[in-house]
């Protein structure tokens, strides 16, 4: 056992014999120390969040910033972002490409006890690291990416770390429940959406019953979430815009946005499945770089031609969007961001698209608003309405984007308006593809992780070139 793992158990045992045992009956006793360790991971959750939402801000402020004083740049920088995201992944940790929440599907299905071995590869701490590198390298560089998908792969391998690291003999809960504890802390520290994280594990994430780990799930999000406000101070992701709920003749509004956002959101999700798809062909590592550097190129000369606009999260959008609405949007930036977010992702680097889809849903709501000559004081409700029928058309979780967007906004005036959009996205969008995004890239990397090499075990290890979802 390292020094580390064995000064960690000498740690608890203490903490259980000369605390616990003096002031506890057994069965509380075992109820905190099954606990225990999922608060610790949850309040280091907490803090990683924190800080990868600081270095996330401070990289897309640099992005904008070269951006902005020489464009030029884009067509030398964002290629070479573009190739050390990947290279970073290729190199040390594959399965860190892409969002992170199919890999973390994947590693619930794997979490039982004939396939624990295997989560690893999708899970370990390595694989975090090199999420949270990539990730902003390609920031950096201008990529149309969000972190909150990479949040929660980060969080799920901090809590399986954790939970395997607790001495033998220590009452522990499956590593099924401390992987899809540690997604909902992720989510609700990333966002400060704690319901949201919730409800993500509930619709997402598995299909076990509740009574299962719901104690384990709600107290990871409020201690994750508790350690991420005590360093950022309560906060909302996108503020307090002016929202009027309009019910009555204006839900048939709200449903038709709510239909073509679900619809663009879907078409969104067949474009990626497609591309890479595609992709696959490029087989050996020279093809590879050099679709890699083609994807980037293509991003710098859309980051040229439209500005900052046309890289980063989309969170400025956004929040222009809601709180200065000035009309002055240019019709092309849905399509820009829309192929932004597909050449960003297909790259083979690590990055997220909950923000940049709801940033995309945004921009596409504010230019139906405009086409239907909506009055403004009527706009923002549709703006959050594409931003949760956009989202749902891509990962088909309409109550978990309802309760986010809902939560970043603190606008429960809107929630039946918002959970009535997540219900009609999901419906149109089940038309196009009766499965989600998600759950087309958990069967690959399924596959691949399944592929690997028993660990302990010596056998060489292939050329890698594994589903570039």
């Amino acid at each position: 056992m390292p020094a580390s793992s064995s000064r960690y158990a000498k740690a608890l045992s203490w903490f259980d014999t000369h605390i616990l045992q003096q002031l506890y009956t057994d069965r509380v006793r075992r109820l905190i120390l099954q606990s225990f360790p999922f608060w610790f991971a949850s309040i280091i959750v907490g803090v990683v969040a924190v800080g990868y939402e600081k270095v996330f801000v401070w990289a897309e402020a640099v992005s904008f910033g070269w951006l902005q004083r020489q464009p030029l740049l884009a067509f030398a920088l964002t290629p070479l972002a573009f190739l050390v995201s990947w290279g970073l992944v290729q190199r040390w940790a594959p399965a860190a490409r892409g969002s992170g929440i199919p890999q973390l599907m994947a590693g619930i299905e794997l979490s039982k006890p004939s396939q624990h071995h295997r989560t690893g590869y999708l899970l370990s701490l390595r694989v975090a690291i090199v999420k949270l590198l990539s990730s902003v390298a390609l920031l950096l560089g201008g990529g149309v990416i969000g972190r909150e998908g990479p949040t929660i792969q980060i969080s799920a391998a901090i809590f399986r770390a954790i939970n395997r690291l607790q001495p033998a003999g220590w009452p522990q809960l499956s590593r099924q429940i401390a992987l899809v504890t540690g997604g909902a802390a992720g989510l609700a520290a990333a966002f400060n959406t704690p319901l949201g994280g919730i409800v993500f594990v509930v619709e997402e994430l598995t299909q076990m019953h509740m009574a299962r780990f719901r104690m384990a799930v709600f107290s990871a999000v409020i201690v994750a979430g508790l350690t991420a406000q005590t360093l950022l101070g309560s906060y909302l992701y996108l503020g307090f815009p002016k929202v009027t709920a309009h019910a009555g003749w204006f839900l048939a509004t709200v449903a038709l946005v709510a239909v073509l956002c679900g619809l663009a959101g879907a078409a969104f999700a067949k474009t990626l499945l497609w591309i890479n798809a595609y992709r696959r062909r490029y087989a050996t590592r020279l093809q590879q770089a050099a679709w890699v550097v083609g994807c980037g190129l293509l991003l710098a000369a859309l980051a040229y031609a439209v500005g900052q606009e046309g890289v980063g999260t989309g969170k400025p959008i956004i929040n222009r969007l809601l709180f200065q609405n000035d009309g002055q949007t240019p019709w092309y930036l849905f399509p820009v961001r829309f192929a932004g977010m597909a050449l960003s992702y297909s790259s083979g680097g690590a990055g997220g698209i909950f923000a940049t889809s709801l940033s995309a849903g945004a921009v596409l709501g504010d230019a139906l608003c405009r086409l239907g000559q909506v009055p403004l004081e009527d706009r923002n409700l549709l703006i959050l309405v594409s931003m949760v029928s956009f989202l749902t058309g891509v990962v088909r979780s309409p109550f978990t984007a309802a309760i986010l967007v809902l939560e970043m906004t603190d606008r429960h005036s809107a929630i039946f308006q918002l959970l009535l959009s997540g219900m009609m996205a999901q419906a149109v969008a089940s038309l196009i593809d009766p499965h989600s995004f998600y759950e087309h890239l958990k069967t690959g990397f399924l596959r691949e992780a399944l592929a690997q090499p028993v660990p302990n075990r010596p056998v060489p290890h292939p050329v890698a070139n594994p589903d570039l979802e």
